[in-house]
């Protein structure tokens, strides 16, 4: 029997009733980290957050594997930056511009509330993040996509 099926359980009740969960910890796993359900923007962001940076040790490790294109030799790498060049590879960097920009910034919003600081203001810290990150991510794509 799940966990929200145990009545025992502390929460269990809360987590079996319809409508926002009040008290997470019934979906484990990424599931758990993405539920919307309950949480507060703030709480969104940080799951964006998880995700955004889960995506990020990916593309790493992709990027590492690209990058030994390099000792298979030119044509190999030529052929590469035909693919990495087109329009459709090219909205997949802006993507991974938004994953960047918003991991990094709200990272920063994230010590900051998470460390004491700022915990009266994390909704405006979130609004400051949009506020530089939205014109970084126009800027850059604009940028990317041949604009500027």
């Amino acid at each position: 029997m799940s966990a929200a099926g145990t009545p025992g359980l502390p929460g269990a009740a809360e987590r079996a009733a319809p409508g926002p969960v009040r008290h997470k910890g019934g979906a484990g796993g990424v599931r758990g980290w993405l539920d919307p359900r309950g949480r507060t923007i703030g709480g969104r962001s940080f799951a964006l957050h998880r995700l955004t940076g889960v995506a990020l040790v990916a593309y790493l490790y992709v990027h590492l594997g690209v990058l030994s294109l390099l000792l298979v030799g030119e044509s190999a790498w030529s052929d590469f930056l035909g693919v990495v060049t087109s329009k459709g590879f090219l909205l997949f960097d802006v993507v991974l511009l938004f994953a960047v920009l918003f991991h990094g910034l709200n990272g920063i919003r994230v010590a900051l509330v998470g460390s004491g600081y700022a915990v009266r203001h994390e909704r405006a810290l979130l609004w400051a993040v949009v506020a530089i990150g939205a014109p970084a991510l126009a800027y850059g794509a604009l940028h990317i996509l041949g604009g500027l």
